[in-house]
């Protein structure tokens, strides 16, 4: 169960961090989407969907990304995939990585978001570790968190930034459509891995690796 209810009130003082103009960003996505293209499909309330998504209750399109290639892949492919108890390597199904590429960005412009890494940070919003730390079975109470955050934030917080829950050595970053500048997101188009060919399958096995994880055959 969620740990409870956001407040009416925002009583703390949100912390407030700028990702520079420069700032590289890697983000994986469907290859049917523009790299640097916002989703603009709000999820289900209930249903589905990610940690901070929009939904009919705040509708906005929305982009997730990490600030290390490492922190895209294993915030996006290495949820819930447990490891083996003989002790052999996680096997990643094909089917996750079908259809989908990871591409590199660069911010144009400096992005003010708003920072959950530390406990004060988190408790500014009157939150703990559940909130960047829980399972998917309560996106749906994230979800309506990241709405409330959103509410007592605007206009300032274009995006939100966390410790990644699966390479905590590292941050992920979502970034609100309608809150960041026309054109924030550049497109490094020599960079991109396109997992269905055999070069960006060997990439991603290559940075799998130190996770004991790898392609299935």
């Amino acid at each position: 169960m969620p740990n409870y209810r956001p407040p009416e009130a925002l009583t703390g003082t949100p912390g407030k961090v700028t990702l520079a103009r420069g700032t590289t960003l890697y983000r994986i996505h469907g290859s049917h989407r523009g790299a640097a293209e916002f989703n603009p499909i709000p999820s289900h309330c209930l249903y589905g969907g990610g940690r901070f998504d929009a939904t009919s209750c705040d509708p906005y399109g929305y982009l997730y990304a990490g600030l290390s290639a490492a922190a895209a892949v294993c915030e996006t492919l290495l949820r819930s995939l447990p490891f083996d108890p003989s002790g052999g390597p996680r096997l990643l199904p094909r089917r996750a990585v079908e259809g989908r590429r990871l591409s590199t960005l660069r911010l144009t412009a400096d992005v003010g978001v708003l920072p959950l890494t530390s406990a004060q940070e988190l408790a500014a919003v009157h939150q703990d570790t559940w909130l960047v730390h829980t399972e998917s079975h309560e996106y749906p109470y994230t979800r309506d968190w990241a709405h409330w955050i959103r509410r007592h934030t605007e206009p300032w917080a274009q995006g939100l930034v966390w410790s990644s829950k699966r390479e905590p050595a590292d941050r992920t970053v979502v970034l609100f459509d309608d809150r960041c500048p026309e054109g924030a997101l550049g497109v490094e188009e020599g960079d991109a891995m396109d997992f269905g060919t055999a070069e960006g399958r060997e990439w991603l096995n290559s940075l799998l690796l130190p996770y004991y994880v790898q392609l299935a055959p």
